[in-house]
This record gives C-alpha cells, structure tokens and sequence, in this order.
C-alpha cells in the first residue's frame, strides 16, 4: 500500500477521514490537506481512473488489520490427518483397538487415513485388504464420513474417513 510520499499518481480521487469525498484534487493539494488534518494520505484503489486516496491514520489502519488477522487465526480449527495401520490379516482385538484410537482421533475432530500395508503374497489378495478397510469405515459410521473410498497405491491401500460433527 502506497502512502503520503510514496504515491506517484499526478491525480487522485480524494476521501477525508469521513468517509466523504472531496473530488478529484493533484498529490500536492492531496498532501496538503492530509498534513492539516494530521493524518496520512493512503492509496486504496491504485488502479481506478483517477487513482483512489484516503485521508486516514495509517498507523491505526494497519495496527486494526493486523487485530482481525490475529483473531482469524486464533479461530480456525486446524485438521490433522492421523493414520491407523491395519494388515489384511489383522485379529479382532488388535482391530477393536485401532478402532479406538481412530474413534478417538474423530472426535477430536481429526481425519483419519486407514491404511494397509501388503507384504509378500498377500498382494495377490487385495479384496481381503479391501474388506477389512470396508468393515473399518462401517464400525466408524456414526462418527466419519468416507471422504476418499479404498484405493491402491503402490503395496499399499487407504481410505480416508473425514469427522461428520465438529467438536464444540
């Protein structure tokens, strides 16, 4: 953003510190009136005909947009993607407790990204893998949504589950 000196524009399109414009006025007079009422002269619209300025305090302008940033950012929710580690050959106690975790991770209000890691032969037998990963996302359909369905990638295959209620 452009002000007092820096701004290179012979005319300007001028607004006070109102909110109500003065017209169309060269920098000079611009800097003039801006230096009277003890504020700065700011470009706003760089690329309208004529150029559009305000007259306002700079110093207090940034120091209130740099006030929302801080509250945005303190607001957003940031989504992690934690991963369960399954095998096609995976026993009930040891599923019941990547069940857990993952129920945990979702009600944190995380994605969870369940995967399967075929070793050997057992590539040859994906749809075993496939039905474990299925059996995973209807245990946890209370709480997830499948965001991507059971897919292949190299010797291994995922799915991921997306958190249907955020936390509050």
């Amino acid at each position: 953003m452009y002000v007092n000196e820096g701004i290179r524009a012979r005319e300007l399109r001028i607004i006070d510190h109102n909110g109500e414009q003065l017209g169309i006025k060269t920098r000079t007079e611009a800097l003039e009136i801006a230096t009277r009422a003890n504020l700065d002269l700011v470009l706003v619209a760089p690329t309208a005909k004529p150029p559009v300025a305000r007259i306002m305090d700079y110093g207090k302008f940034k120091f209130e947009q740099q006030k929302k940033e801080r509250e945005l950012r303190k607001n957003q929710k940031i989504i992690l993607l934690k991963e369960v580690r399954l095998s096609p050959t995976i026993d009930e106690h040891d599923f019941q407790t990547k069940l857990r975790n993952a129920v945990k991770f979702l009600e944190n209000g995380d994605k969870v990204k369940a995967s399967i890691r075929f070793r050997g032969r057992a590539i040859t037998h994906k749809e075993i893998g496939q039905r474990v990963l299925l059996r995973f996302a209807e245990e946890c359909k209370e709480l997830a949504t499948i965001e991507q369905r059971p897919k292949m990638e190299g010797r291994s295959m995922f799915l991921v589950l997306a958190p249907t209620t955020e936390k509050q």
